[in-house]
């Protein structure tokens, strides 16, 4: 990737805001951590997390670092099209909060993938652990590398040196604090990171000639108000159908099935709680979004207008990166101290997204994989616990690094989850609906569905936004005859 040009500094000021911001959190992580006595009070809080905590909590891990910067990019260099991913989001949660939430609370579980080790035996829950796992690396880590473009830009840092920072400080409160440590962080960070797409949306519309209804105007001249798109199609742009199908499966998965929302909701005290934490989530997600593709339009306008200050960086293909368009804007025009705001906006949307991949990865592989089973006592399962999490902050470090190169970040990090959560949505799915089985019909759809899904990415044919139903539909069609086969045989004997 080339280098951004020289660029604009922050001011003393700007520096100081950060620097409280980064104290501040980290010591609130410290502090909510004391007591941690098993591995019940480090991943679900001691189940006693209140649901709007819980609630803003999820809405500021998905309005994550991909949303702060990635969204607005996204309007920039299209439309308002989203929004029709977004409704979907939002159906797919109401869902969620009628239909599996009670799941949930029927036994003391740690992940939805012990739903396929009490159905399907513990190799069954263990394929689950490790699908997720490796896709939840490779999404966490796009999101890692989106939170450093501002690094660069302010102190023209290579990329790995402003990575480490970002998970550096992350793993602080996250090793010591667990799940109650993410949720208090995210619900404070949530404030700041929507104050900095609130300031955005009104404070572009003074840069440009003629205010809102010359911004406005401009803009739907140009097509970027354009929202619904109703012509059926699996490959790009969006679609209606593609929110209405293709995401609500989507979102079946990211917060039915995906322990980095799915672990929040546990956190809550019981079943209704739990309802309303992804109730509150279906309705705040749609305004959320819309700002912040709103924010992206309003910068095309004004860099119509406007000469950009600072070239956008191109990718090894010779692409513009767009995600680096807000970024520019914060650090080249918002105005002393508010400048520091904006950056801290985007920490902590990126310390929301590291902080609750590591809590998740590291319940995952501890709880699921049965690491933690290796320490005797409470302390010592702590203490895996704690190591997990360590363990995982280095590979994000590593997928990070390795994805500097990618044209968009938010299509990036999609796609990538999307080559396992359809098999992992259809294995909970037949875990709830058949009760017992055997675990290999289970596992050999898994893989199934994961060679289909990478074939699918590899033909650039189909838009994220459908992976999950095709993975889905994958790994039905090969789990369930295996299921049938072999409950008939054991019929036979």
């Amino acid at each position: 990737m080339q280098p951004a040009a020289s660029s604009p500094t922050l001011s003393a000021g700007d520096w100081g805001v950060i620097l409280f911001y980064l104290v501040g959190v980290i010591g609130l992580g410290l502090w909510l951590g004391r007591g941690q006595r098993n591995t019940r009070d480090y991943f679900l809080g001691g189940r006693d997390l209140p649901w709007w905590g819980v609630a803003l909590s999820i809405l500021a891990t998905e309005t994550s670092a991909l949303t702060f910067i990635g969204v607005p990019a996204m309007a920039y260099g299209g439309n308002l099209g989203f929004m029709q991913i977004v409704l979907g989001y939002a159906l797919g949660r109401v869902l969620l909060a009628a239909v599996v939430v009670p799941y949930y609370f029927k036994n003391e579980i740690y992940s939805p993938y012990a739903l396929l080790g009490q159905a399907f035996g513990a190799w069954a829950q263990k394929a689950g652990a490790v699908f997720f796992l490796i896709a939840g690396t490779l999404a966490a880590g796009v999101r890692v590398f989106v939170t450093c473009i501002p690094l660069q830009l302010m102190l023209d840092w290579p990329v790995l040196p402003a990575i480490l920072l970002f998970v550096g400080f992350s793993l602080i409160y996250t090793w010591a604090g667990g799940i109650r440590a993410v949720v208090w962080t995210d619900t404070v960070q949530f404030f700041l990171l929507v104050g900095g797409g609130l300031f955005a949306l009104f404070y572009l519309p003074t840069l440009i000639d003629g205010g809102w209804p010359a911004a406005l105007g401009q803009a739907r001249e140009a097509g970027k108000l354009e929202w619904l798109n109703f012509d059926f199609a699996f490959a790009k742009p969006f679609n209606f159908w593609m929110g209405m199908i293709g995401a609500v499966v989507f979102v079946l998965y990211t917060h039915g099935i995906d322990q980095l929302v799915a672990q929040r909701v546990l956190a809550c005290r019981n079943v209704a709680d739990g309802r309303k934490a992804l109730l509150f989530c279906a309705v705040g997600i749609v305004p959320m979004m819309l700002l912040f593709l709103m924010a992206g339009v309003l910068l095309w306008v004004h860099y119509q207008q406007t000469p950009i200050p600072i070239e956008i960086p191109e990718n090894a293909m010779g692409k513009k990166q767009t995600d680096y368009v807000f970024p520019i804007f914060m650090l080249a025009e918002s105005p002393a101290g508010v400048k520091g705001l904006l950056f801290v906006g985007i920490f902590a949307a990126a310390m929301s997204s590291v902080s609750s991949a590591l809590s998740a990865l590291a319940s995952v592989s501890t709880m699921d994989l049965g690491l933690g089973g290796r320490g005797k006592t409470d302390a010592a399962k702590l203490k895996w616990s704690r190591g997990a999490t360590l363990f995982w902050g280095g590979m994000l470090v590593v997928v990070a690094f390795l994805s500097r190169e990618v044209e968009s970040v938010m299509n990036a990090a999609f796609s990538l989850v999307g080559l396992t959560s359809g098999g992992l949505l259809a294995g909970v799915a037949m875990s709830l609906v058949l009760k017992r089985g055997s675990a290999w019909p289970i596992m050999t759809g898994l893989m199934v569905s994961l060679g289909g899904m990478i074939w699918v990415h590899s033909t650039g044919a189909v838009h994220w936004p459908w992976y999950t139903l095709i993975g889905c539909t994958m790994m039905l069609a090969a789990a369930i005859p295996l299921h049938l086969l072999t409950n008939s045989r054991r019929e036979e004997s």
